[in-house]
């Protein structure tokens, strides 16, 4: 039996070891606490301090003010405009109703904005702002401003939108805005997080939307404090946007209005471009459409009226449209036989009438015939039988590549939507899409612009613009991006014979000077601006062998979606050419009656810089045509936009 001493010590023993080892535990475990937070509230500091940060400070993107569009002289043709708009908060409001009631009383609601604003309402924060009217007037603006006090809820406020102040005259060219859609951001790979703003605006046609990176602009920010709901309190710093760059096209607003008038409701098209460095002077459609119906979203009977309108308002035929170009292609095969030695300007063709090419008679405009024409002869009158002939000779290979070089199938690099390649035909096409052999009758249909050819105004100006400079004239839209000029190569020699190009250009002269050219009725008397031009007439339908039988029917005869297109082509002055101008007049019948006349006017215009003097034209003309200056003098914009009587 032990002594009590010895189970005392042996008890001590045990309870110091014990003791030691929970206090050495106690110690480690204090330790690693200890070093845990050194960690946490030394080493990640800055790391927790940000994350803090980001609870109560939010950063919101500011949208930056759109870089503006100008003409060549500055003139402004999209613009950014006060834009005041009504907003609600609803936990402010208190009675939505009824202060949406009392608001009605002072300005015009839309009820379908009201209703959206009403279903926004239902699924956001109450103390976020919500949009009852945008683009309200000054005037409505003030009448809120001065009964806010009774307006629990209601603030006005002023942003930036898109106006385009001289509507339709550039609609087909600039384009217009319009609020993000789905479908935009679901074309663009990495969107940019602007896109994500509620009603911001990006380019949806046109210039607006091929150069929308460029017009912008890059977004700014503010820092705001918010509180654990998501309420701000306060604002803390900003950083303004930077505005997108300001473009400046070639186009010339006087002009460019001027044609849209004188094109009144006619379906057509017409380009102006210098011969001398490829600028687009003037790109016209009509009719056109006022872009701002679309910059907040147009009316579904406003866009029915321009969609089941048979002229086709909506499309840019100055560059998406194409046509057989007829007898405006004349040129080309003129070019091509001279080039290679086929034919001289003194060889002349029997013209009867008609040609039998492979047991088919081909048809001349003219009936009766022409008889003997030599090549200015024929260019002179449109004698189709001597370019069947020429074609026969020449082949189709031949043909085709002067047409290439002459800028005919290509596609240009522009900043507009929907370009059109047209179609400059060959073997390999044929049989490429066709699935068939190219025939003999393909060379001589395409020898006078019909068949397959096809060509949209621009091209049509751009082939005219190189026969008169004998370069390789390219067009340019665009003048300058922020004050930088855009660069754009020289016009390099094209390669023809200087001579043989100087014969088309003498033949297109007695086009509309010598009293037998198809558009002598369209001349231009003053010698500093006489022109060259060819006139053109391209069938929409086939004329069967019955009806050449008992008269072939007249396009006034026929409706309107029957009758012939109507072109004309040509370049000014003739001694030193400054401008090729294009002009296309869908199913306007003859190119010498619907064409030429414009085209005229337009030439006119374009060189003198303004309405011509009468004495530009023929005597029997002038009382006409100063009637038809002063119908358009009031329908044309000034550089502010104001027609006419609208004008201070």
């Amino acid at each position: 039996m032990r002594r009590p001493g010895q189970d005392n010590a042996e008890s001590h023993r045990r309870l110091s070891r014990r003791a030691l080892l929970l206090g050495g535990a106690q110690i480690v475990f204090m330790s690693m606490l200890g070093l845990r937070m050194r960690y946490l509230q030394v080493d990640q500091a800055d790391q927790f301090r940000l994350l803090a940060e980001e609870n109560r400070i939010n950063i919101r993107l500011l949208p930056p003010a759109r870089g503006e569009i100008f003409d060549r002289n500055g003139v402004p043709i999209a613009v950014n405009e006060p834009s005041y708009r009504i907003t609600m908060v609803r936990e402010d409001a208190g009675d939505v109703e009824q202060v949406i009631s009392q608001l009605s009383s002072l300005v015009d609601l839309d009820e379908v904005t009201l209703n959206r604003a009403r279903a926004e309402m239902k699924r956001s924060a109450p103390f976020l702002p919500v949009t009852l009217a945008d683009h309200i007037s000054w005037e409505e603006m003030s009448r809120i401003a001065v009964n806010a006090p009774s307006l629990p809820g209601i603030t006005p406020e002023v942003g930036l939108s898109r106006q385009y102040p001289i509507r339709g005259d550039f609609a087909h060219v600039v384009g217009y805005v319009g609020p993000v859609s789905d479908y935009d951001l679901s074309k663009i790979e990495d969107p940019d997080q602007l896109l994500r703003i509620p009603r911001f605006q990006i380019g949806k046609v046109g210039v607006e939307s091929k150069l929308e990176d460029n017009l912008r602009g890059k977004a700014g920010a503010k820092r705001v404090e918010v509180n654990s709901v998501g309420r701000v309190m306060r604002e803390l710093d900003r950083r303004e946007g930077q505005q997108g760059a300001d473009l400046q096209l070639t186009l010339d607003q006087s002009l460019q209005s001027y044609i849209q008038a004188r094109l009144g409701e006619e379906s057509a098209a017409a380009v102006v471009i210098d011969c001398q460095n490829g600028d687009i002077l003037s790109l016209n459609s009509s009719p056109s459409f006022d872009p701002n119906l679309f910059v907040t979203g147009i009316s579904v009977a406003d866009y029915r009226d321009l969609t089941e309108n048979n002229y086709r308002p909506l499309a840019a035929k100055s560059v998406q449209g194409t046509y057989p170009p007829g007898s405006t292609f004349k040129m080309v095969t003129a070019l091509a036989a001279l080039e290679e030695g086929i034919i001289t300007p003194e060889d002349t063709v029997w013209c009867p009438g008609h040609l039998e090419v492979s047991n088919r008679r081909f048809h001349c405009w003219k009936r009766a015939g022409h008889g003997h024409v030599d090549l200015e002869e024929a260019l002179r009158e449109s004698c189709d039988v001597y370019f069947y002939d020429v074609a026969l000779k020449l082949g189709i290979d031949k043909l085709s590549a002067v047409a290439d070089r002459l800028g005919l199938g290509h596609k240009f690099d522009l900043p507009l939507s929907g370009i059109a390649r047209g179609l400059n035909p060959t073997r390999e096409w044929k049989e490429r899409v066709r699935g068939q052999a190219w025939v003999v009758g393909d060379t001589v249909n395409a020898s006078i612009g019909q068949g397959n050819v096809l060509a949209s105004p621009l091209q049509l100006a751009v082939m005219t613009a190189r026969l008169a400079s004998g370069k390789d004239i390219t067009p340019r839209l665009v003048k300058s991006v922020d004050g930088i000029e855009t660069p754009h190569p020289e016009a390099q020699s094209l390669g023809f014979n200087a001579n043989n190009l100087q014969k088309i250009r003498r033949a297109m002269f007695t086009v509309s000077n010598h009293r037998r050219g198809t558009a002598y009725g369209s001349r231009i008397i003053e010698d500093a601006y006489r022109m060259a031009g060819k006139t053109g007439t391209s069938q929409v339908r086939n004329i069967t062998a019955a009806e050449r039988a008992r008269g072939v029917t007249k396009n006034e005869d026929l409706p309107w979606e029957r009758r012939d297109h109507a072109l004309f082509v040509n370049f000014a002055p003739y001694d030193n050419p400054r401008i090729a101008v294009a002009v296309v007049v869908e199913h306007g019948g003859g190119g010498s009656t619907a064409a030429a006349p414009i085209a005229r006017d337009i030439t006119l215009q374009a060189l003198h810089g303004g309405m011509p003097p009468l004495d530009a034209y023929p005597t029997k003309d002038r009382k006409r045509i100063e009637e038809q200056q002063k119908r358009l003098r009031a329908v044309i914009p000034d550089r502010d936009g104001n027609r006419g009587g609208d004008r201070a």
